[in-house]
């Protein structure tokens, strides 16, 4: 990698309640809308009109409108900045301002004016598993998110609800912390998300048993159950 183009920093940020604001309120600027909403973000959208979509939202109360183009100052106060416009005198204007205030910027397609860019994500629940290309190839990213989507079906969402169960359960016995990641590491069998999917509960409980104990509680993987039959169809 040159020195003069370093990789990106993979990092997951936690947006639910900080202020977020799209510039652009089409087709792109909906999607990114929809996207910082689903993880409990605070959105303004600033554009002289809304799609159908968006105009709903704002009838809704979900969202903040602008009714006007950028204009500098609009980014005092954000914590993330999406530029979904097409006119490259905003981006670019948009872009410094973002640079004076230190706040995340993307621009979409246009990764030379990005401080942060969004992967292709496939998505199990809690489980997050992330591609980028460091804007390359977005058309790579999303055929190799779609492969993950078959690759890790609903049963791994219901493995994560059940590992993060167990991990609150392990960390109340007040362990030290080298013990404990020798416990986690015996959990995680690769062959729990097989079992899950099988409907193999009972072996999955004798996993939990033999590396916890036998009298651990195990009323998570009920729980876990129901969930993974309301997500796949499943019938077992």
């Amino acid at each position: 990698m040159a020195a003069d183009s370093p990789q990106y920093f993979p990092v997951c940020l936690k947006i639910a309640g900080r202020q977020c604001l799209v510039i652009g309120g089409g087709r792109v600027g909906e999607r990114k809308v929809q996207g910082l909403l689903a993880h409990g973000a605070l959105v303004k959208v600033i554009s002289p009109g809304l799609s159908e979509t968006l105009s709903a939202l704002l009838r809704a109360g979900t969202i903040d409108w602008l009714d006007r183009l950028y204009q500098e100052g609009d980014l005092a106060g954000a914590f993330l900045v999406i530029a979904a416009t097409d006119d490259p005198a905003v981006q670019e204007r948009v872009h410094a301002e973002a640079e004076e205030r230190n706040i995340l910027l993307n621009v979409a397609d246009v990764p030379k004016w990005c401080n942060f860019i969004l992967p292709a994500t496939a998505r199990r629940g809690d489980l997050a598993i992330s591609v980028s290309t460091a804007g390359k190839s977005p058309a790579l990213a999303s055929t190799l998110r779609q492969a993950l989507e078959v690759q890790f079906g609903p049963e791994y969402g219901v493995l994560v609800d059940i590992l993060g169960a167990l991990r609150d359960t392990v960390l109340a016995g007040g362990r030290p912390h080298a013990e404990n990641k020798l416990i986690f590491a015996r959990l995680a069998d690769p062959g729990m998300a097989v079992w899950i999917r099988d409907g193999l509960w009972q072996k999955l409980a004798a996993h939990i048993q033999e590396v916890l104990g036998p009298d651990v509680p195990l009323a998570c993987l009920e729980a876990a159950r129901q969930a993974y039959q309301q997500s796949s169809g499943a019938t077992r």
